[in-house]
């Protein structure tokens, strides 16, 4: 009887998925690059997307937090507020936040389309 070893050969090393890649939290845009996304909305005339985009700068909001806003929230007495206060999701607690004017305007447009009211 022979005592040789059977060796079987080994698979390939794997390349990480996320080699190279940034993980982890990302840096905050800068100021131009929210310009330049607020110019790319603007252009086409999609209210709701240039809305939520502003309304998301202006709160510092998750996006699951965001999403779920309720024309409540931000109009009331025929005009946007000027502050809304929002109960986040994932903590439980309130956060207040200030809307500056463009995004006033913005939603009051928005919310005045005919999209809004199920007309379109």
């Amino acid at each position: 009887m022979s005592t040789e070893l059977i060796t079987t050969p080994l698979p390939p090393p794997r390349i990480a998925w996320n080699k190279g890649r940034i993980v982890g939290q990302k840096r905050p845009l800068q100021l131009k690059h929210v310009w330049s996304i607020r110019i790319r909305l603007e252009m086409p005339g999609d209210l709701r997307d240039l809305a939520l985009f502003n309304t998301a700068i202006d709160s510092k909001l998750r996006g699951c937090d965001l999403v779920r806003l309720q024309v409540r929230d931000v109009f009331a007495a025929g005009q946007v507020r000027e502050r809304a206060s929002v109960v986040q999701q994932k903590t439980g607690r309130p956060v207040r936040f200030e809307i500056t004017e463009t995004t006033r305007v913005c939603l009051k447009q928005w919310i005045a389309s005919p999209s809004m009211t199920g007309m379109q």
